[in-house]
């Protein structure tokens, strides 16, 4: 008995089915969807404008083929891996924080050593920065994250900026962390890592780079010039266009510091013909004398100019912060996409563009030599000078070092195996 209902039940549903194959088939009941069916798709259909109700089919579709993963890599990572190192950071304690595509690691820049790789919640980092505490703030393209130097735990997440695509990072004289992302910057207190101010409708968007002038004011480079920013009030106080490029891409800031002699004001001294038209009786008897002529005092004052270095996408130029006005040009640059900027202690510029490093006088604007040897790419990312006794370099291909005395070259394999002096 049991057996002729499976039978029975079986014979019937074959038949609904090939009925059904045949009016999808047919396809000829006026007002009706056309349906299709396949092994790979879900059953669609084409309403013509006139129906108002579309008609489905009264059996489940076929399965679906694997779902989507929850959270999808940025940029594309999943169709190979990614070695270019977007940010280096030199710590307080002589460490090396290696920002990449394919996530954060510490080295010690003197050896070589990898001291660790730091699990993120996203690997794309586009900047980092330390506080003046100690911690290592990390801005990747889902947010900014900071991270306890010795153990490399996350303590602090931020995902209310305007934009979770963090671009830039930098630390004020009193000590809060400005973020630039692809759609505005922000103000975040390091201690506690909330948002405290935004700047609202920044003039050109992007906060691509971040640097700070003598007198402490923050200037942002964006896809349309410079913006000045008070960073006590977060208040844009001016802006800078029409300059060559007009998308900057890299900031650096040079001091220049002058000693110089001032003489001391002096009091005003009496005149001696006041003195001779005094009455007889309240002057003493004789000649007036003539006062002696004090001798002049001077103090030395201490003078500090900064200008900025610019990057673009097709030169480098030092910009008088104060005037606006263009001061130099390294005409051997000019065409090139500047990407970062770096002055060492020897105050020599280093200048990375997308077609090699170079070494640039900042006070003439010169180039005085290239650094091509050795390097895993001529497309340079970013750069950390003196630190370990090297220029560190990252390409889009991978962690280079430069020696600051010698110029000697070699390749660190971050993220590709074990590192490599």
């Amino acid at each position: 008995m049991l057996g002729t209902k499976f039978s029975t039940f079986s014979i019937g549903s074959a038949l609904l089915w090939m009925g059904l194959q045949g009016l999808a088939g047919a396809g000829a009941i006026a007002g009706s969807p056309t349906l299709r069916t396949s092994k790979q798709q879900v059953l669609a259909q084409t309403i013509q404008p006139s129906e108002k109700t579309p008609q489905y089919l009264p059996v489940a579709p076929p399965p679906l083929g694997k779902p989507l993963p929850q959270q999808r890599q940025q940029n594309d990572q999943n169709l190979g891996r990614d070695y270019r190192i977007s940010a280096l950071q030199p710590d307080s304690e002589g460490n090396l924080w290696v920002g990449s595509w394919q996530g954060l690691a510490k080295i010690n820049p003197t050896t070589g050593q990898i001291l660790a790789r730091i699990s993120l919640p996203n690997t794309t980092i586009g900047a980092l920065a330390q506080d003046k505490v100690g911690r290592i703030w990390v801005g990747t393209y889902d947010g900014l994250v900071r991270l306890d130097p010795r153990t490399g735990q996350i303590t602090a997440q931020n995902f209310f900026l305007p934009s979770n695509k963090v671009l830039s990072l930098l630390i004020d004289r009193r000590g809060f962390l400005w973020v630039g992302t692809d759609n505005g910057l922000s103000m975040v207190s390091p201690d506690q890592g909330l948002l405290m101010t935004t700047v609202k409708n920044l003039p050109g968007v992007s906060a691509n780079a971040l640097t700070l002038d003598a007198r402490g004011n923050l200037w942002v480079g964006t896809l349309d010039g410079l913006v000045q920013i008070d960073t006590a009030s977060a208040l844009i106080m001016r802006r800078v266009t029409n300059l060559p490029g007009t998308t900057i891409q890299a900031l650096t800031t040079r001091f220049e510091v002058f000693k110089v002699r001032k003489p001391v004001p002096q009091k005003k001294q009496p005149n001696p013909r006041q003195i001779a038209r005094t009455p007889a009786r309240s002057r003493p008897p004789g000649k007036p004398r003539k006062p002696a002529k004090p001798k002049p005092q001077f103090i030395t004052v201490t003078i500090v100019k900064s200008y900025l270095w610019v990057g673009t996408p097709s030169s480098l130029f030092a910009l008088n912060p104060e005037t606006g006005q263009i001061r130099l040009t390294a005409a051997k640059l000019q065409g090139t996409s500047v990407t970062d900027l770096q002055l060492d202690r020897s105050d020599r510029l280093w200048a990375g563009t997308i077609n090699g490093l170079f070494r640039v006088n900042p006070l003439s604007g010169t180039v005085e030599g290239e650094i091509a040897a050795n390097l895993p790419s001529r497309q340079i990312l970013s750069l950390s000078p003196d630190t370990g006794g090297k220029l560190w370099v990252g390409t889009s291909q991978g962690l280079a070092w430069v020696s600051m005395q010698t110029f000697r070259t070699g390749v660190h394999q971050t993220f590709i195996g074990s590192g490599r002096r």
